[in-house]
């Protein structure tokens, strides 16, 4: 039997079976989803962990789907060996069994309300004429025949799309004789987006206007499940939305629904030979916490996955993260006063913060307080659970960076951060200490530095290499290499003024476990450059004179001494 091929970037789950796809089986949410009996669900999940896909399932099994004529497409085939098709008649009475409306948001991504509210129009125009059937016959009155034929054209009549999925819900009725499955997926697109480009308000009025018709008060609904990664606010947006039940990834219900559990990505691996590489995924992808469920990037699984299957000896990349502009991560360290940069050091040296849970916000809100932007990283993925617990009604989360991956962005933010801030830094003081011999000056240059910004790396050696490197570099005199073969090794860092017969200047740091031990370091790295003859080549080419540091760090501070 040919292999099944890695599907990269499918949502519409016929092409799986079309297009003989690996699938990882969640029809069973279809059993859940019935189990609830709940009229509207909402599912607030990560982006890129399933959601799509997922809806794309129950359109295929709830659908009784008609093509443009009318004549009916029977789709249980696409539902053959999979888990729900033993769940038992109780589930199977409703295959094929109503009108569906499948309506997308995420495209909503234009810079003004006009833009963004015209994809809107386009999506709701697509879905009225994906059922144009009901037009050949005559269940519709005059009027709503004109009103159908209007939305289905791009009508410019902004009245009529206020309500367009009631409406399409009630022609859907007329003619199948059964209430509709309503299906939104990706709801907070448009509001993320309006909110980042200052026209919110517009558009919530209109997306409340949308779903509160097609949700709320509409007689011709069966059952309607939403998507989205945040839970805005009920008085923002799901107003007297009584019938609404939600389920976040604090929830259990629905928690293995979307992204992979470990069984479902070590059956994956083992189908394309790849068992030997699951530690590597796991470190990498593995991490997050729906509910007790643990849970692995399905997005970043299975690129990975594709990577090896392609023979890349290095396959670990952040597939997730280049999918955005992870601009909630810049906008934390840009922002972050001294709590958050603790806070934030702490997360990236591997430990836990604890946080009250607010499940409710709006994105106006994200910024009014640090513990809603805390829980904006948690709830879109950039921060995951570890345990929570209640006090005072309240909900407490204790919170971690989930793996390798997500680590990686906040390291890339801090870097990118830190370039920027020091593009302004007047570097002159600290060149002219090392110029004049002054360690004093010096270290208090580099400690004040070091207590404005953000470490990781739990102070490793390399982030502090990482740090002075990008501190002495574009200082406009002198020439900066950083771990550069001379002599018989490699120095951290050599200053060469450009000039013939100019300064040199040699820097080799330490990292020292407590402050007591940072006057050893110093004399261990002065010792290591003349050990390792580090200035024989600098001397060669005729710079003099050759100044060497010996330079040790402990947490947030700097020690110097120079060789005499």
């Amino acid at each position: 039997m040919e292999q099944k091929k890695i599907p990269i970037g499918y949502e519409d789950f016929k092409k799986f079976k079309e297009e003989n796809l690996y699938l990882v089986d969640k029809t069973l949410m279809i059993q859940e989803l019935l189990d609830t009996g709940a009229q509207t669900t909402l599912l607030t999940r990560p982006r890129r962990f399933g959601k799509t896909l997922n809806l794309s399932m129950l359109r295929r099994f709830f659908e009784d789907e008609r093509t443009p004529a009318g004549e009916k497409i029977d789709n249980q085939y696409l539902f053959d060996g999979l888990a729900i098709m033993e769940a038992g008649e109780k589930y199977l009475a409703h295959m094929g069994q109503y009108p569906v409306i499948n309506l997308s948001l995420k495209s909503a991504k234009q810079v003004s309300y006009q833009l963004a509210y015209g994809e809107l129009k386009k999506r709701i125009k697509e879905e009225y004429k994906r059922h144009q059937y009901v037009l050949k016959t005559d269940v519709l009155s005059g009027e709503e025949r004109g009103n159908y034929e209007e939305l289905m054209s791009g009508s410019q009549d902004d009245q009529l799309y206020l309500d367009a999925i009631r409406f399409l819900s009630e022609c859907l009725y007329k003619y199948h004789g059964k209430e509709a499955v309503i299906l939104i997926d990706e709801y907070d697109v448009p509001l993320e987006n309006a909110y980042f480009s200052g026209f919110y308000d517009e558009m919530i009025g209109f997306i409340r206007s949308l779903f509160e018709s097609a949700l709320k008060t509409n007689p011709y609904l069966k059952l309607g499940v939403v998507t989205g990664c945040l839970r805005i606010s009920k008085e923002s947006i799901f107003t007297g939305l009584n019938n609404l039940e939600i389920h976040s990834i604090i929830s259990q219900n629905y928690s293995r629904c979307f992204g992979f559990t470990e069984a479902e990505v070590k059956t994956m691996l083992q189908y394309y030979d790849l068992e030997d590489r699951y530690e590597e995924a796991k470190s990498w992808y593995d991490g997050y916490l729906f509910g007790n469920t643990e849970i692995y990037n399905p997005w970043s699984i299975l690129y990975y996955a594709k990577s090896v299957q392609s023979g890349n000896q290095i396959a670990t990349r952040p597939y997730w993260s280049n999918t955005s502009g992870n601009d909630i991560v810049k906008s934390m360290i840009e922002d972050a006063d001294d709590i958050t940069r603790e806070e934030l050091e702490i997360l990236m040296d591997g430990g836990t913060i604890e946080k009250p849970v607010h499940e409710e916000i709006t994105y106006g809100d994200i910024h009014a307080s640090r513990d809603n932007l805390w829980n904006f990283l948690f709830f879109t993925g950039y921060l995951k659970m570890k345990s929570q617990r209640i006090e005072n009604r309240d909900i407490y989360i204790e919170m971690a960076i989930p793996n390798e991956e997500i680590a990686a962005i906040y390291e890339r933010s801090v870097k990118e951060w830190f370039d920027r801030k020091i593009e302004d830094l007047d570097k002159n003081p600290l060149i002219k200490a090392l110029e004049a011999g002054d360690c004093q000056a010096a270290e208090n240059f580099i400690s004040e530095q070091l207590m404005d910004t953000i470490s990781y790396f739990d102070y490793a050696e390399s982030y502090y290499h990482g740090f002075l490197s990008g501190l002495l570099k574009n200082n406009g005199r002198y020439v900066v290499l950083s771990n550069r073969e001379s002599g018989n090794g490699r120095p951290d860092l050599i200053l060469k003024e450009k000039k013939f017969m100019g300064k040199a200047i040699i820097i080799e740091l330490k990292a020292a476990a407590s402050f007591a031990e940072m006057e050893e370091k110093c004399e261990e790295a002065l010792w290591q450059i003349e050990k390792q003859d580090y200035a024989a080549p600098l001397s060669a080419d005729g710079y003099r004179p050759i100044l060497k540091y010996g330079i040790a760090l402990y947490k947030k501070g700097c020690m110097m001494k120079l060789e005499k």
